[in-house]
């Protein structure tokens, strides 16, 4: 199971003063204390750095590197950003995102191709949002081809559902867990991802909805998560659902991180 942590993301208020003031101190106390809890990936986005966001990225990825020993995921829908945060990247990036929209397609395989990086491919097309598990088949059917064409590995692909707010539609939950399940059995050795609190958006006690809906995914396959690693409960269930679902032998990963208190009942 692979974690992304998704606080360091300049929409956060506190993330954009930070950025803002250049404050290196605040960025990487958060980026070390993601990886404390449990985050295998760093997630870092400056999107609301409008005319600087090619050096805010540069910054960033430079300062969180500095402190933790963790791979990044370098996310914006800025190419140029992308390229700047993978120029300075040691080691295996991974790249949120690519999507079968003809230009965003020719923007980022480039970048995926030159720097060996892990890829992160929404379900999207010119078309737009995807209305349905049918809908996301169909485009994975050209993204995971396309991808494989262009030599990347399977085990870099990581497939998003994209996951749509319940408070719009309340099929939403249903339709985003039936086509992760329908992209599994479809390309099982291709990884599925998403933005967890996506499903929450607008709506009351956001952690709740978040925490069981990470679980239902994880049954359905659901085997990577952009999420924040400070919710201790939310981490705690993520391990316990996952010695549930035989996926920690003789629960080791479980019983480690509540033996370092990195989990909350």
């Amino acid at each position: 199971m692979l974690v992304v942590g998704e606080l360091i993301n300049s929409s956060r208020k506190a993330v954009a003063q930070a950025i803002a003031e250049r404050n290196t101190e605040y960025i990487q106390d958060l980026a070390r204390k993601q990886v404390e809890a449990g985050a295998h990936i760093i997630d870092v986005n400056c999107g609301t750095s409008i005319g600087e966001e090619e050096k805010v990225m540069t910054w960033l990825v430079t300062s969180v590197q500095e402190v933790v020993d963790v791979p990044l995921c370098i996310d914006s829908p800025s190419a140029g950003a992308l390229a700047a945060g993978l120029a300075v990247h040691k080691g295996q990036a991974m790249i949120n995102s690519i999507t079968a929209e003809k230009d965003r397609w020719q923007e980022v395989l480039p970048l995926v191709q030159k720097y060996k990086a892990k890829i992160i491919a929404l379900c999207m097309d010119d078309g737009g949002m995807p209305e349905t598990v049918e809908d996301r088949l169909r485009v994975a059917d050209k993204l995971v081809p396309g991808l494989l064409e262009a030599g990347i590995p399977e085990d870099d692909i990581y497939l998003d559902p994209l996951i749509k707010p319940l408070g719009v539609n309340s099929r939403y939950g249903v339709e985003a867990l039936d086509a992760v399940a329908a992209l599994k059995e479809k390309y099982p050795k291709v990884h599925t991802i998403c933005g967890l609190s996506n499903v929450s958006y607008g709506l009351p006690e956001r952690r709740l909805l978040n925490r069981a809906f990470m679980v239902m995914c994880l049954t359905k396959g659901m085997d990577a998560f952009i999420l924040d690693p400070l919710d201790g409960q939310l981490m705690g269930l993520l391990k316990a659902a996952m010695a549930l679902a035989g996926q920690d032998e003789y629960c080791l990963e479980y019983i480690a991180a509540a033996r370092a208190g990195r989990i909350k009942a």
